[in-house]
């Protein structure tokens, strides 16, 4: 929030909308004085100096809508262009000699101030749409165009169009600012807790380990464990949920790696959506239980991990026994759907696939394969870590 913030103080659409409030109030008064001036050749004296009233009233009264993009409403802006559009159609009833001279008609170049606030609130497109409505009344109340008339309308049209795009890449740029400084701020705050992590928990982790292996017996196990977390920790707080709102799946695997399960990984991140993280490691951790329960205490077992562009591929491989043939159609029967829905269950409703496939004395493998961009059917809010096969 605060580097949103700080690319919001510096936006350049704030000096913009400023001069066009300064801009609009001076052509307003400008075009009063004008008029003023040139009062002499005005058959109806009274038609324009009601209608220029009416401008400077406006105007005045709604500078706090040209002072930001937010302010500044559809409504606001199709109320101001037709003001200065009647203003230019209502000119030749004024001025009876305004259809065969060029005369500057009752707005004057106030009119530009309505089509640059499309420009600023709207972009190029936008200011296109105004500026042809303000070339058609000129047409209009002009009768004959003449060169000067053509000049007039090509210059509003490139100078609102102009700024409009202007507008647009500054826009562009200020999100791509916002989302830099995000990044920023979130990488620095990982890093301070990785810090203070290092300074407390992983070198207590460290210590058991260490004074665990040099003890021996239940102390080694329990050094062994230490260890485990020592490394599961080390990767959360170097990688995690990135500012984008994706995941590293390797950070929710890397847990599971350890003394008899071996963990291969890509060198640069794995992204997916939070969801499809969690539910792919959770289907991950169900086939390893399935590993601890059925392989045997001396079963080792192998998490590989794929990073395609149209997919990730996690396959889980042990070294056991294997699956005596039709053994998951009788456990399903039986109740036990550990296979069934803690692994392709999930991948299911993830929009991926799971094959299991085990040959008796080879072992067994999983194969899961999620596809980006999809995080499922559900939403479930509590995650299991598997049953039995």
């Amino acid at each position: 929030m605060a580097g949103r913030e700080r690319a919001l103080r510096m936006s350049v659409e704030v000096p913009l909308w400023r001069a066009l409030a300064a801009y609009r109030l001076l052509t307003a008064v400008y075009a009063l004085l004008l008029f003023l001036y040139e009062r002499e050749r005005y058959e109806r004296l009274w038609l324009g100096l009601l209608y220029l009233s009416v401008v400077l009233v406006w105007t005045v009264a709604t500078l706090r809508k040209v002072s930001g993009a937010e302010r500044c409403t559809r409504t606001f802006l199709a109320c101001d262009l037709a003001l200065a559009l009647a203003g230019i159609l209502v000119t030749p009833l004024a001025d009876a000699q305004a259809r065969g001279e060029d005369v500057t008609t009752l707005p004057s170049i106030w009119t530009a101030g309505a089509v640059l606030a499309f420009a600023l609130k709207g972009g190029w497109r936008l200011a296109c749409a105004a500026s042809t409505l303000v070339a058609v009344a000129d047409v209009v109340e002009r009768a004959h165009p003449s060169k000067d008339t053509a000049h007039n309308v090509v210059l509003v049209w490139v100078a609102s169009i102009g700024i409009g795009y202007v507008v647009e890449v500054a826009r562009a740029s200020e999100r791509t600012l916002a989302r830099a400084l995000e990044i920023e701020a979130t990488t620095r705050e990982r890093e301070r807790l990785a810090r203070d992590i290092h300074d407390s928990v992983l070198q207590v982790l460290a210590m058991v380990q260490r004074r665990g292996t040099a003890l021996g017996g239940e102390a080694a196990e329990l050094g062994r464990m230490a260890g485990e977390q020592e490394i599961a920790l080390r990767t959360l707080v170097t990688g995690g949920l990135a500012p984008d709102g994706l995941v590293d799946l390797r950070t929710l695997l890397a847990p599971y790696a350890g003394a008899r399960v071996s963990f291969a990984e890509p060198g640069t991140p794995v992204r997916l959506a939070a969801r499809a993280a969690e539910e792919l490691a959770a289907a991950v951790g169900a086939a390893l239980d399935n590993v601890a329960r059925h392989a045997g205490d001396g079963a080792g077992a192998w998490i590989l991990v794929e990073d395609e562009p149209g997919e990730v591929i996690v396959t889980v491989r042990d070294d056991g026994p294997g699956i005596p043939e039709g053994r998951l159609a009788q456990a399903e029967g039986e109740g036990r759907l550990g296979v069934a829905q803690s692994i392709r269950g999930r991948l299911r409703d993830l929009g991926g696939t799971a094959e299991l496939v085990s040959v008796p004395g080879q072992g067994t493998e999983v194969e899961m394969k999620v596809p980006r961009g999809k995080t499922g059917k559900a939403d479930r809010t509590t995650k299991t870590r598997g049953s039995t096969a």
